[in-house]
């Protein structure tokens, strides 16, 4: 059987995730130091476990609602309006989701039509333009600036606008380079959106992930932009949940009955023992997430001065917990040079590729690792960077 004539073409034509890659190669290695998956190194926090145990305990293994547990829907919205200024109707503009991923994915198969444009500004998350050619869309890259520290400006949005521009992907605090916008930022992104019919989809997986003074901005928070906005956020990261499989998305009544049909279909609802976690996390988990991001904190001022210092230049990252280094000093491609690092000092990172294009000439290293793990990989990283002819 020839599948090849079987198999749909937009999945053919998928390309395999550039950090699956590498990661699965280090997980076949001895003595191999993986700074690949974008995965916290913390348990989740015990009071969020205890809760997914007594719901099993208890026997609370039904379905839920499709939109989800009215008591995690509430916990959302007070979470969201106490943490960013961001006010939703738990009841009308919220569905639960497993993980932010089936949000990416709702929203853009119910907005999209064939041949409508997608502007997505990379190096960016894997799954945006992946997920926009499935959905009949066109995946529109905008490549992002190492001067301008990987935000997108308002002058490079209005160039990408075209008369079959549907959407607007907005990945920051951003995977793989940590970039985020400031509230001076969106404003000038929304005031190229405003006289436009152009939807946003924001995706705050890592909107806790924040560091400095200044927290988190939302550009859903911004007069005129809650009506156009598809906001994403999750569990995984802020909470150290990645295998809970638990996200939401909120947005405007009708943008939120298309994708709940679709969710209806495909998923029916998120997992039940997950929502009873999350409910406890939301309740009593703000001081987990100061706990972890100060230690992320910490690990990112001493990576970013030691990669600097080996002469791997890098701009500070203000959110998430990836660097996204310049590997100019090496002479060597992105891929060349994970994959030359990865069998000659056995530390994997992922090349810059992996996020689009624009990523050719950098890597991406997580910090979600401890200090002990990620010293012993920067002296064999140092290493590499010697026998390339370097220092």
């Amino acid at each position: 059987m020839d599948y090849s004539k079987i198999l749909s073409a937009r999945a053919q034509a998928l390309k395999p995730s550039g950090i699956r890659k590498f990661f699965d190669v280090a997980g076949t290695m001895e003595n191999c130091i993986s700074l690949g998956v974008g995965e916290p190194d913390f348990k989740t926090p015990w009071m969020i476990r205890d809760a997914g145990i007594k719901s099993l305990e208890r026997g609370k293994t039904w379905y839920t609602s499709n939109a989800g547990l009215a008591q995690m829907r509430a916990g959302i919205a007070d979470y969201l309006a106490r943490r960013f200024e961001l006010h939703y109707d738990p009841e009308s503009e919220m569905l639960v989701t497993v993980g932010g991923s089936e949000a990416i994915d709702l929203a853009l198969r119910a907005v999209l039509e064939p041949g409508d444009e997608v502007i997505i500004p990379e190096p960016c998350y894997v799954s945006y333009a992946p997920l926009t050619s499935l959905a009949g869309g066109v995946p529109v890259p905008v490549a992002l600036k190492a001067e301008n520290g990987f935000r997108l400006t308002a002058e490079e949005l209005r160039a990408a606008i075209t008369p079959r521009t549907k959407m607007l992907v907005l990945p920051f605090p951003c995977n793989p380079t940590g970039a985020v916008l400031r509230e001076r930022h969106l404003a000038a992104l929304a005031e190229v959106l405003q006289d436009t019919d152009i939807l946003v989809l924001t995706d705050e997986i890592y909107a806790e992930l924040t560091y400095g003074t200044r927290r988190h901005v939302s550009i859903a928070s911004l007069p005129g932009m809650k009506e156009r906005t598809i906001y994403i956020n999750g569990f995984s990261k802020a909470y150290a949940m990645t295998g809970w499989r638990l996200g939401y998305v909120c947005a405007p009544v009708p943008l939120m009955k298309a994708m709940t049909k679709i969710h209806q279909y495909a998923i029916m609802c998120a997992p039940t023992t997950s929502q009873y976690a999350g409910i406890v996390a939301l309740r009593e988990g703000d001081e987990a997430i100061e706990t972890m991001r100060d230690e992320y904190d910490m690990r990112r001022k001493f990576l970013v001065n030691a990669l600097n210092r080996m002469g791997m230049t890098c701009f500070e990252p203000e959110g998430a917990f990836y660097v996204f280094p310049s590997i100019a000093v090496s002479g060597l491609g992105s891929e060349e040079f994970c994959e030359k690092l990865l069998f000659s000092k056995k530390v994997a990172v992922v090349p810059g590729t992996a996020f689009g294009d624009s990523g050719e000439g950098f890597v991406r290293i997580s910090y979600s690792y401890s200090v002990a793990h990620l010293s012993e990989a920067l002296g064999r990283i140092e290493e590499f960077l010697k026998e390339c002819g370097h220092g």
